[in-house]
């Protein structure tokens, strides 16, 4: 990628400038995702998300402008930082929060579980054919009863045969698995009752994925339920280095914040749709940008934007000096989706009638705020894994 690319101007919604932290090399990259994304994704995203389909052709343009796994340095195209990553997952979700997603589940998910549990030989296999867009990962750890108890919860089972394992039990809200090539399958081994990871291609006997159907958010993301019965995986595809939840948990720190990144586009992509709609609606003879309670719906959202920005910034720049905890992510991940709900429903607000319908703008991102406030743990058990550690006392059950 050049050196020379121009910068990307920063966004309007950015009050303070944050942007600016960047390096002009991280700037040029972004304004080119920016740029691809205004000109190809914005305009298709309503009808995707109105037929609940994903839009297969961006996944090759993405992975072209180093999307998947820019935090592995086996696959990444350029040096970069978090920051950087947190401000990609931003310029995603102020466009569209069922791509963003997309990209979450195969660069952030399913291509760390490779980087953070895999060999070597495993990260060179899967790693740069999931970075050029030829395979598509998902990641299956939630089930249909186990979710925020995931550590203890597993009901999927390995037993190890010989030279292979075999899988057994359900997955839930699977994202990408209805047309994924490889799913990082977390499952209990029966021997010792550790979590480990397998590499499970979606052509193996025994193995189902079930479309969910009618969802009212993020419905572009394919989310499957998965079915294993009897699949047998060879040793040579369990994730070498995953021994026990902890390889999970470390998966989830790293990409924790990246999600609250995106709910910070998202709330960005209604706070510019509402403020655009401000400036053009006319009401008693006059902009209602001009009215009073207008512009304090703006200005709360705004600085709502504006704190979670600067929240995740700091910890993305932890998670950059080698000094992020699960905790700083958590907090993120908390502040920012509560923060999130709370503008766009004010950016709703301040469309009126219209702000429930997609082609004013608003509408998507409020229906979509629902999904990325629950996913990559709830605001509960994300407070509770900062209350831990502020207090020394775990509180979980």
């Amino acid at each position: 990628m050049s050196t020379t690319m121009p910068a990307t101007p920063l966004l309007e919604s950015d009050f303070y400038g944050f942007q600016q932290q960047l390096t002009e090399q991280e700037r040029g990259a972004l304004g080119q995702l920016r740029q691809y994304l205004e000109q190809e994704v914005r305009p298709i995203a309503d009808e995707y998300w109105a037929r609940a389909e994903f839009p297969m052709q961006v996944i090759a343009p993405l992975a072209e402008l180093g999307m998947y796994g820019p935090g592995v340095p086996l696959v990444r195209q350029f040096e970069n930082s978090a920051v950087y990553r947190g401000w990609a997952a931003l310029e995603l979700g102020r466009v569209d929060a069922s791509v963003a997603t997309f990209i979450g589940v195969q660069s952030g998910l399913a291509m760390n579980s490779i980087a953070v549990a895999g060999s070597d030989e495993q990260q060179r296999e899967w790693l740069p054919r999931m970075a050029a867009g030829e395979i598509v990962g998902a990641f299956g750890l939630t089930e249909p009863y186990s979710g925020s108890d995931s550590a203890k919860g597993l009901r999927t089972t390995a037993r190890r045969e010989g030279d292979e394992w075999v899988l057994d039990g359900e997955k839930r809200w699977i994202g990408n698995a209805t047309f994924a090539d490889v799913v990082v399958i977390w499952a209990k081994d029966v021997e010792d009752g550790q979590v480990k990871g397998f590499l499970v291609t979606t052509d193996t006997a025994g193995f189902t994925a079930t479309k969910i159907e009618d969802k009212i958010a993020l419905r572009g993301v394919q989310n499957a339920d998965i079915v294993m019965q009897d699949v047998r995986v060879p040793e040579s595809r369990r994730l070498q280095n995953a021994t026990s939840f902890r390889s999970t948990a470390e998966v989830l720190r790293l990409t924790r914040t990246e999600v609250a990144w995106q709910a910070v586009g998202i709330a960005v992509g209604a706070y510019e749709a509402a403020l655009a709609y401000a400036r053009e609606r006319i009401q008693f003879g006059k902009p209602i940008a001009a009215h009073q309670l207008v512009q304090d719906l703006l200005v709360k959202s705004l600085s709502n934007i504006t704190a979670s920005i600067a929240l995740c910034t700091q910890a993305s720049a932890m998670q950059d000096a080698g000094v992020g905890g699960d905790e700083h992510s958590a907090m993120a991940k908390a502040f920012a989706t509560a923060k999130m709900r709370e503008t766009v429903a004010w950016c709703r607000e301040v469309q009126g009638g219209n702000g429930i319908v997609l082609d004013k703008g608003v509408a998507r991102f409020f229906a979509d705020a629902e999904a990325i406030y629950s996913y990559e743990g709830t605001r509960e058990v994300n407070t509770l894994i900062v209350g831990r550690a502020i207090t020394g006392q775990a509180a979980f059950v």
